[in-house]
């Protein structure tokens, strides 16, 4: 029999590709209603999709023609709205942002700060406000990665200060703050505070997302970032290589002892793209990242190439999803970031923060 409970049962049972695969679509349908062969849905996603909705509702459509033939009607109605997820008790909010997510590693040279750009403008492609802050204090990338190096933060009130723009996102990194040739001959603690100076006194827009691209290792930055500030979750970045892979196990342990939740693994380098002919190589390893993701029982978020592209754009000063926002590589980091924002609907809800609609998108057969 045709009507909405046999419809939200039908999409709890399917598997839908363009979302991940553990993602219960059932539970985020506001709406369904069958009037005799029409078929109506309003679907309230928790996450920017701005990239996938038309998919979507496609993909629904042909799951629920397929099952009833007879249907002549399916209009479909798609949304985003942004939650707020609850942090660890005891730590002051910052606010104006909504979800606070690392990205770590921990190994050096794997691509974290690549990722991390790449995911902030990412998230912002999906439809999200997003912002990033380079917690690397002995060797900040974010400046020249997001081409500002030579730009300078203000301070209106001379007590905080405003973050700087670039393609879209709002960043903050201590190169902002120093002459890049200087160095930061600081012990741990100075480190430590610096960063929760920094992060604490940018004067934040309405954010959804805040990344913190960390220093490698599991160190004094990582340490305060996990006592002193409301950090939704984290995020793993490697490559398929054993060494790094052995350090990435590292990461992983130091977030579960300190309760932060991991919501899944990136792997890097997966495979050299060769800039003349286009021949793909596994120079570092296969499948480190996917026995990774199975050992810890997390999700493998993707897998990006070794690519030339990647590097001559972050030294431009124009990362790949700002450069060529419809590539192969740019459409991967917008999966990615995709994957990794459903997967935060597994978290508990901060409603203080409220929940506030980033967009609503409508599709139907005869729009």
């Amino acid at each position: 029999m045709l009507d909405e409970q046999a419809i939200l049962d039908l999409i709890a049972d399917s598997q839908i590709d363009s979302l991940p695969e553990d993602f219960d679509l059932s539970a985020h349908i506001q709406n369904a209603k069958v009037k005799g062969d029409h078929i109506q849905l309003e679907i309230l996603l928790p996450f920017p999709a701005e990239g996938i909705k038309h998919v979507l509702a496609e993909e629904i459509e042909t799951v629920i023609c397929k099952a009833w033939p007879q249907s002549n009607k399916v209009a479909i109605e798609v949304k985003s709205r942004i939650t707020a997820y609850e942090t660890k008790a005891g730590v002051a909010p910052l606010a104006n942002i909504k979800n606070i997510i690392a990205v770590a590693s921990g190994k050096g040279g794997v691509g974290k700060s690549a990722t991390s750009i790449n995911l902030a403008l990412a998230l912002q492609a999906e439809g999200a406000a997003v912002g990033i802050l380079d917690a690397d204090i002995y060797g900040p990338s974010v400046p020249i990665m997001l081409g500002i190096p030579d730009a300078k933060p203000v301070s209106e009130d001379k007590k905080t200060i405003q973050p700087l723009s670039a393609h879209g996102i709002e960043a903050m990194s201590i190169g902002f703050l120093v002459d890049e040739k200087q160095a930061m001959v600081w012990r741990g603690p100075m480190a430590s505070q610096a960063f929760q100076q920094i992060i604490r006194d940018t004067r934040w827009g309405n954010l959804d997302y805040l990344i913190v691209d960390l220093p490698p290792g599991t160190g004094d930055i990582q340490l305060t970032l996990s006592q002193k500030i409301p950090v939704t979750a984290s995020v793993i970045v490697t490559t398929p290589q054993d060494l790094a892979l052995a350090d990435a196990k590292k990461a992983v342990a130091m977030f579960t002892k300190v309760k932060i939740p991991v919501m899944g693994i990136v792997e890097n380098m997966s495979t050299h793209i060769c800039s003349n002919c286009g021949h793909q190589e596994a120079i570092f390893g296969e499948g480190g990242g996917k026995f990774l993701s199975e050992d810890y029982d997390m999700p493998l978020l993707g897998q990006l190439p070794l690519a030339m592209s990647i590097r001559q754009q972050l030294d431009d000063g124009n990362p790949s999803v700002a450069a060529d926002p419809n590539s192969e590589i740019s459409l991967t980091y917008r999966k990615i970031a995709r994957n990794l924002a459903a997967n935060l609907a597994s978290l508990g809800k901060d409603y203080s923060k409220g929940a506030d609609n980033i967009a609503i998108k409508t599709w139907s057969p005869d729009a």
